[in-house]
C-alpha cells in the first residue's frame, strides 16, 4: 500500500503562484493512505480559497484547518481512528522559497552542497539535537520512525517554516523517508549531481533506494525553480 501523496501544481494557487506538497501517512488498514490524501486536498482547497496575501499565513492556516479535518474524521470514524500523516509544503515566489513541514518528510536545496532545510520531527532526531545520539547511530536506531509531530497527532498543532534565498543554480528536492532511511545525504547529492537529467538522477535515487533494502513507500519531488519545472516519482 502507498501511504505516500503528493500534489504539484506550477500554476496559481489561490494567492500562491505555485505550491508542492508531499504527504507521508500512518495508521493501519487504508488510514495512513487516507490520512495523506485527504491532507493533502484538504490543504488546496483551503488555499484556493484564502484572500490572504502573506505565504507563512495562508500555508500555516491551510495546515492546521486540515489537522482539525483529520482528527474530526478520525473522531467520527473507527476504521480511520489514530491515523495521521507528515507534511511538507513549498512555494517559490521570484527567489524566494518558503516551506512548512510537520513530522519527518524532507526539503533540502541542492546547489554546490546538500543542505537539509526541514527538521525532523521524530524522537530519534530530538535526541541528535540534545547531543545524546549522534547521525550515524541515529539511522540504525530502532526508534528512528517515531514520529514526535504529526497531523492528526492534536488539536494542538506546531507548524514549521523556513525561507530560503534561491541562486539560480539550485534544485530543490522533496522527499519521504522511504528515500532518506535508505540513502545518506552525501550519496542523494552525489546521484543528482552525476546523472544527466533531473529525471534519470530521480530514477537512480529510488532504485539506490530500493537497493538498499527499500523498507517503505519512496517519494521523490525535484523542483527546478527557474527553469518551471517540477519532476516526480
Amino acid at each position: 500500500m502507498n501511504q505516500d501523496y503528493v500534489y504539484t501544481s506550477q500554476s496559481r494557487i489561490g494567492n500562491l503562484p505555485n505550491l508542492c506538497i508531499l504527504a507521508d501517512g500512518m495508521g493501519g488498514h487504508n488510514a495512513g493512505d487516507y490520512a495523506s490524501r485527504y491532507t493533502v486536498e484538504t490543504i488546496v482547497a483551503v488555499i484556493e480559497k484564502d484572500n490572504n496575501v502573506e505565504p507563512v499565513s495562508i500555508i500555516r492556516n491551510a495546515i492546521q484547518e486540515a489537522n482539525r479535518a483529520i482528527l474530526e474524521k478520525a473522531r467520527t470514524d473507527i476504521d480511520l481512528e489514530g491515523m495521521g500523516t507528515t507534511v511538507v509544503a513549498a512555494t517559490v515566489i521570484g527567489s524566494e522559497l518558503c516551506v512548512a513541514n510537520v513530522g519527518d518528510s524532507r526539503l533540502y536545496v541542492i546547489g554546490d552542497k546538500i543542505r537539509q532545510i526541514t527538521k525532523d520531527h521524530s524522537y530519534v532526531q530530538e535526541m541528535v539535537r540534545r547531543g545524546e545520539l549522534d547521525e550515524k547511530d541515529a539511522r540504525v536506531h530502532p526508534d528512528r520512525n517515531i514520529i514526535t509531530r504529526a497531523i492528526g497527532g492534536g488539536s494542538l498543532l506546531e507548524v514549521d517554516f523556513f525561507e530560503v534565498e534561491l541562486k539560480e543554480s539550485d534544485r530543490i528536492l522533496m522527499c519521504s523517508d522511504g528515500l532518506t532511511d535508505m540513502i545518506e545525504d552525501e550519496e542523494i547529492f552525489r546521484i543528482l549531481k552525476e546523472k544527466e537529467s533531473t529525471e534519470e538522477g530521480i530514477e537512480c535515487l529510488i532504485e539506490t533506494a530500493n537497493e538498499n533494502g527499500g523498507n517503505d513507500n519512496i517519494t521523490v519531488v525535484v523542483i527546478e525553480p527557474f527553469s518551471d519545472e517540477v519532476k516526480t516519482c
